[in-house]
């Protein structure tokens, strides 16, 4: 959930009139063959690629899959238990971390066998597993439409490919 975040925090901040202005005033370097090279900034300046992974991204937040996780997430901080043992698992990990400094094995061993139990008790939890269900099912989504973007333009790809000429021979990179 936290890269489906990021990406759309990325996408907002490239189209939110912070990115690159389309005339940047400077030239795209071209290889031998006349195929510019761009940089990677001047990728995130196409505003109607923007808009429309924006829309998506807007459908996608009203989802069913969305609305199921929000649902789950709010169960999830009301909870005390779940708050209790995440708070507990919080407090175990930094004196795991302090324990693998001092290279003291035995509390490290100790550690970890509590931090285990205490996710067991947390999985044990229904809503917990239903908040992780609905991570997967958005992660899965966001997936999916990646792959057919990919895919899309992919086949696109090779379509143009097959119906041009071959390069010349002398064109390298």
């Amino acid at each position: 959930m936290a890269e489906r975040q990021t990406a759309k925090n990325e996408a907002s901040h490239a189209h939110d009139g912070h990115g690159h202005d389309h005339h940047h005033g400077h030239a795209h370097g071209h290889g031998g063959c006349g195929i510019p090279k761009f940089d990677t900034r001047d990728l995130l300046i196409r505003e109607d690629i923007m808009a429309k992974a924006k829309e998506i991204a807007d459908m996608i937040y009203t989802s069913e899959e969305v609305s199921h996780y929000r649902r789950a997430e709010a169960q999830i901080k009301g909870n005390e238990r779940v708050q209790s043992l995440i708070a507990q698992m919080k407090k175990r990990q930094k004196e795991l971390v302090a324990f693998q400094s001092f290279q003291n094995q035995k509390m490290v061993d100790k550690i970890e066998g509590e931090l285990a139990a205490l996710q067991d008790e947390l999985d044990g939890i229904p809503i917990v597993d239903e908040f992780q269900q609905s991570q997967s099912d958005i992660n899965y989504l966001l997936q999916l439409v990646m792959s057919v973007i990919r895919d899309t333009v992919a086949k696109k790809l090779d379509v143009e490919t097959d119906n041009t000429e071959e390069a010349p021979e002398e064109c390298s990179d």
